[in-house]
Parts: structure tokens; sequence; C-alpha cells
């Protein structure tokens, strides 16, 4: 079993920043692609993020140019840090290992966003 831990969630300004951390309890990272996801009140959940185990990084329109995602195998943690930042980013974020077809998957719990005027 492992565990993903999210960290860095907060209340900030449009036009602020906030890096999020998702720390695992096991390595890994160096096999299994990450994501994140986000989801606000009254809305499915979407992926925002996601990077390949190889580095490959992928984003929705809605946060390209803002949003970088990236990982340290060394630490078990993948970031997001997101630059500015808009109402519309205020949900909970979820950090997300992805297993494949063969492997589970795993969530962590999720860590607030909120901006705010």
């Amino acid at each position: 079993q492992v565990q993903l831990s999210e960290s860095g969630g907060g209340l900030v300004q449009p036009g602020g920043s906030l890096r999020l951390s998702c720390a695992a309890s096991r390595s890994i990272f160096s096999i299994y692609d990450a994501n994140w996801y986000r989801q606000a009140p009254g809305k499915q959940r979407e992926l925002v993020a996601g990077i390949t185990a190889g580095g490959r990084a992928n984003y929705a329109d809605s946060v390209k140019g803002r949003f970088t995602i990236s990982g340290d195998s060394a630490k078990n943690t993948v970031y997001l840090q997101m630059n500015s930042l808009k109402p519309e980013d205020t949900a909970v974020y979820f950090c997300h290992a992805a297993g494949g077809p063969l492997l589970p998957d795993y969530w962590g719990q999720g860590t607030q966003v909120t901006v705010f005027s």
C-alpha cells in the first residue's frame, strides 16, 4: 500500500502563486505516472496536469502557461507550481499515481486551494 500526502494549498489572491506537493510513502514515481486533478463544488473532478515516469508533462488548456508539474524521484515527491491564479482555479486538488493496467492506482486526500478577491 502507498500513501500520497498533498500539502501546499491555501488562500491566495488572484494573480498569486502556490506550490502543491505530493509526497509518496514509497518510491513509486520512477515507475508511476503522476497526475494532479481538481474538483470544484458541484463540478466533476478534472485532470489539471500530468507527468509520466519519464518526465513528459501535459496540461489542461485552462492552466497551460500558468501551472508547471515536476517531480523529484529522490524525494518521492511531485509538485504543481501554480502561478497567475484565478478565482476559477478554486478547488480541492488531488494527487493521483497511475499504475496502468498492472498496478493499482493511488489517490491523496486532497488539498484546498481558494483564490479570492
